[in-house]
């Protein structure tokens, strides 16, 4: 019998094989007859291993094909075979493909469980690098960070070890420098005056030796002290005061005042063992600190209030002191000669009236005064050595006191510099006065007027001694000296600072004599005033009545300067203001105020605004003409004030057109000189612009 049939494997193993409709035709087997039927025998299809093949063949013998594949996974199947007697072979299969689909729908469900579930391990997995990586990460910045943390703090600890070791230092423009230049000039002036002395005058040393000891040694400590004081003064580097030890010591150190300073303490009073007592000249080394001297007297002159004489003062000092050195060396010279051996030396000693000490030192410095200053006779020479010694004398004199005369008329030509300004001043006046013929009396008030500028210090002009400040220490100054009285005057009360300053520089001060007039009904208002010192009365027409007293700090014709539109008084003076006695006055001039104000559009709008208050206050103020447009003058002003900016340009292009054309000419006058050159160089080096011909090889 041969069976065949198709199916479709199924996924599930537990399953029961479907069973399929199929009609056999049974095959005759030997022996029988050709007509013999059989009984149609059911079959049932078992599946092994859970899964039906797709086809199976019977062989020879109808038993049915062992293997068969499924349709998914390509596995074998057993397919067996089982007859049901009695019945007719029908092999009942029922339709496969609904389940086929769910089954494949399962798969790919469980294809898409397993990939999630894949994917969400691969997730974790990859969450857990990432975390390890940043707990890793996060390790290595804290201990980054830590270890940063540590650099830096061993840098500020080192850095901390290794800073500049800051110490008190004394400023030198302070009192404590120039109080310890005073201590220090006293043991300097005393070495330059009586180690000399001393040397020369064996009284004076043998007398008072142990007083000498004593005051020596004294100075040598305040010398000593000078040298540590000197590493503790600090000095300016890119204008702040130097505090670091090492800086100050090394910097002095490298001064040539500490060389001088160390040559002046080295101890030559061991020599008094070798020489004995009575050579104090061991100790000029001390005059090294000379220079100490001279800077207190500069400062000196820098502090006080009366340099002319401290000049004077300091030039007499040093005549003395020259003319003292001169007359010990006399009588030094004079010993070593032989007292009374002619009659330029000194007399002879033995002589009661001329062995006594202050006689010695008398008559010596009569000699140097006569010699130096070349004003009286003194004994002529005798021997050469005198003649020598007189005529070193005499080129010292000449020298040291033609620079100290010259010096001194200086000082004393400066010291009536002013006086002298001032008496040309006068007399340039008086001279113009007769010269038209001014009436005595206005004469004499002009006079007055000079007098009493001279009396009371009110001759210098502020501007001129003020020029050579900088600005911001000339404002300071103004500001210091003017700025209270400004802010006295109602519209300036609640300014900004900044406009204050500008009009504190423009204040010019101004003083009037008795029966002056500031200004009358009428006059154009041009300037404000401010009543710095004196007295002023408002006068009726007559000048006599006196209607108010204004004195210091009052103000007035701060209305007029702003000009504001609407007023009733316009620009014009609406009354007659008269000096009294001297007065000094502030004045602010319109020009300056608006020049001031261009800067401040601010400022400029509250004054006007303060301005028109105080109008309508006072009833000054006309609204309907207030309320008006610009004004055609202020028009007209400011088309004066560009025409003149415009002018100012043109001036300029002018100039620069004419710089430009002079520089064109001169570099025609070059190009012109190169091209006459140019072919001369051809001609000696055969090159034609300066260019080597080419060779034969560059041309191929």
């Amino acid at each position: 019998m041969s069976l065949g049939y198709w199916g479709n494997g199924l996924t599930s193993g537990n399953q029961v094989p479907p069973v399929m409709s199929l009609r056999v035709t049974p095959v005759k087997p030997a022996g029988h007859a050709p007509s013999q039927t059989f009984p149609a025998p059911l079959f049932q299809l078992h599946k092994k291993d859970g899964e039906m093949g797709e086809r199976g063949e019977t062989g020879e013998t109808g038993e049915t094909g062992e293997t068969g594949e499924t349709a998914e996974t390509g596995e074998t199947a057993e397919n067996r075979c089982t007859r049901i007697p009695g019945k007719e072979v029908h092999l009942n299969f029922n339709n496969n493909n609904n389940n086929n689909e769910e089954e494949e729908e399962q798969k790919k469900k469980k294809k898409i469980e397993k990939k999630e579930r894949k994917e969400q391990k691969q997730k974790e997995k990859q969450e857990r690098r990432e975390r390890k990586e940043q707990r890793k990460k996060d390790k290595e910045e804290k201990e980054k960070k830590e270890k940063e943390e540590k650099e830096k703090k061993e840098k500020e600890e080192k850095a901390k070890a290794e800073a500049p070791k800051e110490i008190t230092v004394i400023d030198p423009s302070g009192n404590t420098y120039y109080n310890w230049l005073f201590v220090i000039t006293m043991p300097v002036m005393y070495n330059c005056t009586l180690i000399i002395a001393r040397a020369c005058f064996e009284e004076l040393q043998s007398d008072y030796l142990v007083y000498w000891f004593i005051i020596d040694y004294v100075s040598d400590l305040v010398y000593l002290a000078d040298m540590v004081f000197r590493t503790r003064t600090g000095y300016l580097e890119q204008g702040l005061l130097v505090k670091d030890e090492k800086k100050l010591r090394d910097c002095y150190k490298k001064s040539l005042q500490f060389k001088l300073d160390l040559a002046s303490m080295i101890p030559t009073d061991i020599l008094y063992f070798y020489f004995g007592l009575n050579y104090p000249e061991i100790r000029l080394n001390k005059l090294l600190r000379f220079n100490r001297m001279l800077e207190f007297f500069q400062r000196t002159e820098t502090r006080t209030n009366f340099p002319n004489v401290l000049r004077i003062s300091n030039l007499v000092m040093y005549i003395v002191i020259i003319i003292h050195w001169n007359a010990c060396l006399y009588y030094s010279f004079s010993k070593a000669v032989g007292f009374g051996a002619d009659k330029f030396v000194y007399p002879d000693i033995t002589d009661p009236e001329f062995g006594r000490l202050v006689r010695k030192y008398a008559y010596s410095m009569y000699w140097s005064t006569l010699t130096l200053t070349t004003i009286g006779e003194t004994p002529p020479p005798v021997k050469n050595s005198e003649y020598f010694f007189v005529v070193a004398d005499f080129l010292v004199g000449v020298l040291i006191f033609a620079t100290i005369v010259g010096n001194v008329g200086s000082m004393i030509t400066n010291m009536n510099a002013a006086r002298a300004d001032f008496q040309a001043r006068i007399d340039a006046i008086k001279q113009y006065m007769t010269f038209r013929k001014v009436t005595k009396d206005l004469e004499k008030r002009v006079i007055k007027w000079f007098d009493y500028l001279w009396t009371n210090k009110k001759a210098v002009d502020e501007r001129e001694v003020l020029k050579f400040l900088p600005d911001k220490l000339r404002a300071e100054v103004a500001i210091n000296v003017h700025l209270d009285t400004l802010k006295k005057v109602r519209i300036f009360a609640d300014c900004e600072a900044g406009l204050l300053v500008e009009l504190v520089l423009k204040l010019q001060p101004q003083v009037y004599s008795p029966g002056d007039y500031i200004c009358k009904k009428g006059d154009i208002g041009r300037e404000m005033y401010i009543i710095k010192e004196g007295k002023l009365a408002v006068v009726a027409d007559d000048g006599i009545k006196q209607f108010v007293v204004l004195s210091d700090g009052s103000y007035f014709g701060e209305i007029s300067i702003l000009a504001i539109k609407g007023s009733r008084a316009g620009n014009r003076r609406t009354a007659n203001i008269r000096s009294i006695g001297y007065s000094d006055l502030f004045c602010l001039s319109k020009d300056d105020l608006m020049e001031a104000l261009t800067e401040y559009p601010d400022a400029k709008a509250m004054l006007e605004e303060k301005g028109r208050q105080i109008l309508m206050k006072d009833g000054l103020l006309d609204l309907e003409v207030a309320a008006q447009g610009p004004d055609p003058k202020d028009m007209e002003e400011k088309v004066e004030k560009m025409t003149e900016t415009l002018d100012l340009l043109q001036t300029r292009y002018a100039r620069l057109l004419a710089e430009h054309e002079a520089a064109q000419s001169r570099l025609k006058r070059r190009v012109t000189k190169l091209e006459k050159v140019i072919p001369q160089v051809e001609e000696v080096t055969g090159t034609e612009g300066g260019v080597p011909p080419a060779t034969s090889k560059e041309t191929q």
